[in-house]
């Protein structure tokens, strides 16, 4: 960053500390555990039968050669709009700085509006009010859980996540004690090294399920809110990653033992169906923890953006007064309500089927921006400031060539 931009940044007032790396990892499982994981289920089983896990932990595999990327420049560069000020940093042209940042907020948007229409849904089982009704109340009150200071929301949000995790892990715990299937049947995991087919059905699964851990990488940019971020960041990136993994692969695998997989590639509510079999509790408790997941994938997008915008002005990119805090809240009100608005004109007016499938593409050619900002910065030697975060100098090629391949492979599947 250029001296002047360090001395604007330095007069205008900032956001606060207030994080830990508890809260960090909670945000991060509450923006990468979402709603997805209940239908892709379904899915993983119908490609790749009992070998379907082992999808999950090859894509987090993947996912965490990025991971490692974001955790250097997050600790080189512990600032909000951070995917804007690593494009900056590595290429030093406005344009496509402010081009990486938009679509950072244009992505998260669509993410947050097809959340809140899909909450219409699970709400409609104990509201019995219209869906724009119930999208316009859902917005609007996460909108204003958002205004709150940092913590708070975060709080708020991490309680969120504990549910939404929890039902989560009430289905592992109900395998675990319905049986001895779930610990006998493990060698099934395993294809035959000989058997093609399991192989590339594995390689199909992962690509969708790299789809299911896009979101961690939300953590840099709530990295100027984070108590100490050379420590904090890092730790957050990969136990997000990892946790998400492990709870991926530990539901998927009671899912097709409990279930068989072909019968769980043809319902509509996999999930909803493990459950009802392995409790015999009514599936309007699984609606109700799926209601609580949309929630807070709704508020944890609505803080990110706003940070986004919040740093974009901060870094000069848009008009400075977007940078204002509340005097009580030090947040960013202004740049939170214009998520707010975006989320629900987009929620309530536009088509947002394929949206979906769209913005997590997206993602990874952002994620692919990211890898070549980094590789581009190692490449001048430039001393990091101490305590940062570094990673070997082939991890962002192996990141780069990931994401890549996978945007490749997509187009052609």
């Amino acid at each position: 960053m250029s001296v002047q931009l360090m001395g604007a940044r330095n007069a205008s007032p900032r956001l606060v500390r207030s994080l830990t790396l508890t809260h960090a990892v909670l945000y991060g499982l509450g923006v990468t555990i979402g709603a997805g994981i209940y239908v892709l289920v379904g899915i993983a089983a119908g490609r790749s039968g009992m070998h379907a896990p082992l999808a999950f932990v090859g894509a987090a595999l993947v996912m965490a050669f990025s991971a490692a990327s974001f955790a250097e420049l997050g600790t080189r560069m512990p600032v909000s709009a951070s995917e804007a000020a690593y494009v900056q940093a590595a290429f030093r042209r406005d344009w496509l700085s402010l081009s990486v940042g938009l679509l950072v907020v244009a992505t998260a948007t669509v993410s947050a509006a097809t959340i809140s229409a899909g909450s219409a849904g699970y709400l409609a089982v104990f509201l019995p009010v219209s869906a724009p009704w119930i999208i316009s109340g859902v917005v609007l009150a996460m909108g204003i859980v958002a205004c709150l200071a940092t913590a708070q929301s975060v709080t708020f949000a991490g309680i969120m996540t504990l549910v939404e995790v929890g039902g989560l892990v009430l289905i592992i715990v109900a395998g675990l004690g319905h049986g001895t299937d779930v610990v006998t049947r493990l060698p099934e995991i395993w294809p035959s090294a000989g058997d093609p087919t399991a192989w590339i059905g594995i390689a199909g699964t992962a690509l969708i399920a790299v789809f299911a851990f896009i979101g961690f990488e939300h953590l840099v940019n709530v990295a100027e809110e984070l108590k100490e971020p050379n420590r904090t960041l890092p730790r957050a990136l990969f136990l997000t990653l990892g946790l998400t993994a492990l709870v991926y692969a530990l539901v998927v695998w009671v899912a097709v033992t409990a279930v068989p997989p072909q019968e769980l590639a043809r319902s509509s509510a996999p999930l909803a169906l493990v459950f009802e079999q392995l409790t015999g509790m009514p599936l309007v408790t699984m609606s109700a923890i799926a209601t609580v997941a949309t929630l807070n994938g709704v508020i944890v997008h609505m803080i990110m953006i706003a940070r986004v915008i919040y740093g974009l002005a901060d870094q000069g990119s848009l008009p400075k007064f977007l940078t204002k805090l509340n005097s009580v809240t030090h947040t960013p009100l202004l740049a939170t309500a214009i998520g707010v608005c975006a989320i629900l004109l987009l929620a309530l007016a536009v088509p947002l089927a394929g949206l979906a499938d769209l913005t997590a593409r997206l993602t990874l050619v952002v994620f692919a921006i990211v890898n070549l900002a980094l590789i581009r910065i190692k490449r001048r030697n430039e001393t990091p400031p101490l305590g940062a975060f570094i990673c070997p100098r082939w991890v962002p090629f192996a990141g780069l060539a990931s994401n890549v391949l996978l945007l490749v492979v997509d187009q052609i599947v």
